[in-house]
């Protein structure tokens, strides 16, 4: 039996086409940004006056140490200039969430320093 879409009528067809052009630095700096706004978030970085109900420390761990391991595993590959500004990012968001914490981690234990060495 054959199909009555085209290839050009498959949306995935066209966005694995689409990602296809796309560098690996590019795609991985873009994931990277995204992770740092989520973090941003939830560490009470947002902006506006509903900001602190959008704080949660919890995810904010998650995300950030889900960041620590792109950044670092990535960092050989991505070269200098991409890879100290995802640093520089990741480590404000690191001291952002020792801040925020009512008890802060000991250091080296924060989010993420197991993989970057501690913030302190």
């Amino acid at each position: 039996m054959q199909s009555d879409t085209t290839p050009s009528d498959d949306p995935s067809g066209a966005a694995a086409r689409d990602i296809a052009d796309v560098p690996a630095a590019e795609l991985i700096t873009t994931t990277a940004v995204h992770l740092m706004s989520a973090a941003a978030v939830k560490c009470g970085l947002a902006e506006g006056p509903d900001a602190e109900q959008h704080l949660d420390l919890a995810e904010a761990r998650i995300l950030i140490t889900a960041l620590a391991g792109l950044v670092v595993t990535s960092a050989p590959d991505l070269g200098g200039q991409h890879a100290r500004s995802l640093r520089d990012g990741l480590r404000s968001l690191q001291l952002a969430f020792r801040e925020a914490s009512d008890v802060p981690d000991a250091p080296g234990k924060g989010p993420g320093e197991r993989l970057t060495g501690s913030v302190v």
